[in-house]
């Protein structure tokens, strides 16, 4: 038996610039924050506190973010993690998800009360705060950007070269391949979270300043919580998109159903079965997979090894043969 130790890391490989760019979007929502909440008091603008305590909101959710980043990062080599630290981006995201679909039920409550009890609007105060609030949602989302800006492409590391023999043919390899992944098993859902939290943001303060202008000019008062219903609505569709995406990773789901269906038509095409097939997302840009062949043709795991070698983002690769 010849076992050689091994290092599973599966960060995205624009995590340190994402981790970057998240905490530079934290303090710009905690300075405005404090400056709406602060000239709110001081000026007696309760709209601008509001605003200031609902910039919160965003502060709290990318802090998680880049909270997330920062964890991985120092743990990506902690033994405890036995597949990395790669899913806590997701985790994140998940849970930054279920944050935004709370904000959404309390916008939708708030519009539906004021159905029913209109409030009085001060339109030269509300229009000016919620441009501000739009303005500060697109300096965040061009920061965000900048800092996941390029494609998530996912690949192996040079310390994935090991290949653990283990007697009855059991072998367990770590392939490095640099093949670019493209698509959901390669997306970033920590930074594609604090994405929608500045993104939903700023579609409702472009909603909210339209239906302000618009109330302002013809008196259509019930237009303001019309435009809140609209904008719980957007925020809540995106909310359960992540929720449903991360809480697949979270739970192993199969990431890619066309990749499940290459491996096995590969593995398949010569006449072998695969009796057994795994497929899970290690983070962001990378798959593990754990396969049982059974063979007739007197193959070893290492045959295996080198016919899915080319294989896209497989960073993980556990291989156990049957023959007979």
């Amino acid at each position: 038996m010849n076992i050689v130790a091994t290092r599973h890391r599966f960060l995205g490989n624009t995590h340190q610039r994402s981790e970057a760019a998240s905490w530079r979007v934290v303090w710009l929502c905690a300075v405005m924050m404090v400056l709406e909440i602060g000239g709110g008091l001081w000026f007696g603008s309760i709209a601008l506190v509001a605003d200031g305590l609902h910039m919160s909101t965003h502060a709290g959710a990318l802090l998680l973010a880049a909270l997330a980043y920062r964890f991985a990062r120092k743990h990506e080599d902690n033994p405890r993690f036995s597949f990395g630290t790669g899913k806590l981006g997701d985790l994140a995201g998940f849970t930054s998800a279920i944050i935004l679909a709370m904000i959404a039920l309390l916008i939708a409550y708030e519009a539906i009360g004021r159905f029913f009890s209109p409030e009085k609007i001060v339109f030269s105060a509300a229009i000016p705060i919620a441009g501000l609030g739009l303005a500060v949602n697109i300096a965040s989302a061009w920061l965000l950007s900048g800092g996941a800006g390029h494609h998530h492409h996912g690949h192996g590391h040079d310390d994935h070269d090991d290949d653990h023999d283990h007697d009855h043919d059991h072998d367990h390899d770590h392939d490095d391949n640099h093949h670019h992944g493209h698509g959901a098993h390669a997306r970033d859902n920590n930074m594609r979270a604090a994405l929608v939290h500045v993104m939903t943001d700023a579609a409702v303060s472009v909603l909210v300043i339209l239906g302000l202008v618009l109330a302002k000019i013809f008196g259509w008062l019930w237009l303001d919580p019309l435009v809140g219903l609209v904008g719980a609505g957007v925020i809540a569709s995106w909310a359960l998109g992540l929720i449903r995406d991360t809480g697949a990773i979270l739970l192993d789901m199969t990431p890619d159903r066309a990749m499940a269906d290459k491996l096995r038509g590969a593995i398949e095409a010569d006449g072998d079965v695969l009796a057994d097939f795994h497929l899970w997302r290690l983070g962001p840009g990378h798959l593990g997979a754990i396969l049982s062949v059974n063979t007739s043709k007197g193959r070893d795991a290492a045959y295996y090894h080198d016919k899915l070698s080319s294989v896209t983002c497989l960073s993980h690769l556990t291989v156990e043969v049957h023959a007979g």
